[in-house]
């Protein structure tokens, strides 16, 4: 993509020369030649897999990262988004202004490693687990995009990983599906008010970066690409962030602007699925969870407004929090499966799922 593009001119240019220098704008869709060591091939098409311009590593992963007390953080907006997770006993917050820098954060090495990842292009975040046996279960930025999204490689195997797909798409461990942690992403000041105690990312990354200033200036509201995605799909506007869930041949997503100002909690069937998505917009916060139990019962969900991180009552009159556990009633402890979903921008969404049914209009 040249720099006169419409998308540049749109930009500060401050903003524009820090795009270029992070995700390689400069380099459009250049087709990955020869982009790494590894030489299988891939489950994708492989005319899809462009160059982002960086090169391997070149947008640095956070392999020893800070955290702070959320209270005690001082450096990002309320209004600033960030990936929360609850596992092996801590809630940690993640900040999309550090992750724009990095992408991936590799955490809990020495113990319980598990890897979270951020594609700023798509709007998409998630944190798979880390294999506690090998000798380097971190992930790294493979420099390489798939319909404009995050390539990460593994670095035991070298292997390539698509996020969206949420599986590795080349080398030895292709095929393989990462095991999967729930993550929520919300407003700092929404994940302040849940978790006062909870531990926040710290800009002490071991890199100097301008974490004030998005390297990707106006582009989550923009409607132009930086690079080009093979679908396209004018329900929505191409950047509106929607959470969606998906099977091998369908999905179907909700707007999170669609759940309105007061949170609403939506009972629905995906496939044979039983499922629940609740949302606040106002809070910025969704999530999509199964409605069965391991015991075989169906629940069916009503929302609770104004007491996050409470969000949703049963029929049994169990109350659950956004991490889709039971916290009062019966059922306190227990925890609703994980469903196939995410949050991502709409064009990045009907990229990888031509078949979506959308819930909101």
């Amino acid at each position: 993509m040249s720099i006169h593009s419409p998308f540049f001119r749109a930009l500060l240019p401050v903003q524009a020369a820090l795009l270029l220098m992070s995700c390689g704008g400069g380099g459009g869709d250049t087709p990955a030649t020869t982009p790494t060591t590894s030489t299988g091939s891939w489950t994708i098409p492989s005319r899809l897999v462009v160059d982002g311009g960086p090169g391997k590593d070149g947008i640095p992963s956070i392999d020893a990262p800070v955290f702070e007390p959320a209270s005690a953080n001082t450096d990002t907006r309320a209004d600033m988004l960030v990936v929360g997770i609850r596992y092996n006993g801590e809630t940690k917050a993640y900040p999309h202004d550090i992750l724009n820098y990095h992408e991936i954060v590799n955490d809990g090495l020495t113990g319980a490693p598990f890897s979270l990842h951020y594609c700023p292009l798509t709007g998409s975040a998630m944190a798979w687990l880390g294999d506690a046996g090998a000798t380097d279960p971190s992930f790294g930025v493979s420099g390489l995009l798939y319909e404009s999204n995050l390539i990460l490689y593994d670095r035991q195997t070298d292997s390539h990983w698509s996020q969206m797909l949420e599986e590795s798409v080349e080398g030895a461990r292709v095929g393989d599906v990462p095991d999967q942690i729930q993550v929520i992403e919300t407003t700092m000041s929404t994940w302040r008010s849940m978790y006062p105690d909870s531990q926040f990312l710290t800009r002490d990354t071991g890199h100097v970066r301008e974490y004030d200033v998005s390297p990707y200036g106006n582009y989550n509201t923009h409607d132009l690409l930086l690079f080009h995605v093979s679908s396209e799909d004018n329900r929505l506007h191409i950047k509106e962030r929607v959470i969606g869930i998906r099977s091998e041949t369908d999905s179907k997503a909700y707007q999170i602007a669609g759940f309105g100002a007061t949170t609403q909690a939506i009972n629905d069937q995906f496939n044979d699925q039983p499922i629940v998505a609740v949302g606040n917009s106002s809070a910025n916060i969704a999530a999509i969870y199964s409605r069965e139990l391991g015991d075989g019962t169906i629940l069916t969900f009503g929302p609770l407004d104004g007491q996050l991180p409470n969000i949703m009552q049963d029929n049994e009159g169990n109350v659950w929090d956004v991490f889709g556990t039971a916290v009062s009633g019966a059922r306190t402890g227990t925890t609703l499966a994980k469903t196939n979903s995410y949050t991502a921008m709409w064009f990045a969404w009907t990229s990888f799922n031509d078949t979506t049914a959308l819930h909101f209009n």
